[in-house]
């Protein structure tokens, strides 16, 4: 992911330093700040192309920046990753409400952090542009043009909604989709109500495993960019 330019905003520097350090050994350009005040003045100057943003910081905290820098336009296509010691579902929620595109936990795991931060930045920047016929995740095959499911080789018979779902989730992996985004942008101009969503969530589980698909509280659903 080389030329990948990522803000760091943490008020701690053995954070900053511990993560800097990984994300420089993995190609990306690195800028630091220690507030959120200088995380939004910064991040409108660089334009980065995803925030690692703390909560619980001096002058702003990470829940405030984060709806600051979802109101300029002109970072639009930037990625908001909360990393915070801040564990109550509450939190979690809050940071989703203002914009993040995931939420994860302290203590950092540097490798799995940088799983993650991959999985984001592999997403596509824009609704219009094109997306694989074939996605391999895990160890699922989703072949758009045949409406198959492969895990592990294996075959699994899926009705069409239930697979254009799971291919619109697995296509953004670790992206949160609101249950009126999806009913939106799956089912389109079909009238169903918010319900329909958790029914078709619950057969994909049933029929696939738990671990692909997360459901965030109070807001909607996932695709796991790692298990």
């Amino acid at each position: 992911m080389a030329n990948k330019h990522i803000l760091l905003v943490d008020d701690e520097v053995d954070i900053l330093d511990l993560l800097e350090y990984n994300l420089e050994k993995e190609g990306y350009t690195v800028t630091r700040a220690t507030n959120g005040e200088d995380a939004v003045r910064k991040a409108a100057e660089i334009k980065p192309d995803m925030v690692i943003l703390d909560i619980m910081m001096p002058k702003m905290d990470g829940i405030e920046a984060c709806r600051l820098l979802r109101q300029n336009t002109d970072l639009a296509g930037m990625y908001i990753l909360f990393l915070t010691a801040r564990s109550e579902e509450y939190s979690e929620l809050a940071g989703f409400n203002v914009g993040a595109d995931d939420y994860i936990h302290k203590p950092i795991k540097p490798r799995a952090l940088m799983s993650r931060v991959k999985a984001i930045l592999r997403r596509k920047t824009g609704d219009n542009e094109e997306v694989p016929s074939t996605i391999r995740v895990h160890d699922l095959e989703i072949i758009k043009d045949e409406y198959a499911v492969r895990k592990n080789g294996q075959l699994i018979s899926l009705p069409r909604k239930e697979f254009d779902l799971l291919y619109f989730l697995a296509s953004r992996p670790g992206k949160v989709y609101r249950r009126e985004e999806l009913l939106e942008r799956v089912w389109q101009d079909v009238f169903v109500v918010d319900r329909t969503i958790d029914v078709h969530v619950r057969k994909l589980r049933e029929k696939l495993g738990e671990d692909y698909i997360q459901t965030i509280k109070g807001v909607g659903y996932k695709f796991m960019s790692e298990k």
